[in-house]
């Protein structure tokens, strides 16, 4: 299924709008999919220290 002209130009439009949230999207998608299909357990650990690490950041902000 072919997508049309005024939807490719309304996506263009919408991505210029929003760089910023579209990077973000993006970003949290390329981590999920390496957690859920690729990441070793030596991966899973050392993320969970990075999550640990930034929810206190979060709390304590400096």
């Amino acid at each position: 299924m072919s997508v049309s002209e005024a939807q490719k130009k309304a996506t263009r439009k919408w991505d210029n709008k929003n760089k910023a949230r579209k990077q973000y999207l993006n970003r949290r998608s390329v981590t999920k999919n390496f957690i859920l299909k690729e990441a070793t357990t030596e991966d899973l650990e050392q993320i969970e220290k990075y999550i640990e690490q930034k929810r206190k950041k979060i709390k304590n902000p400096e």
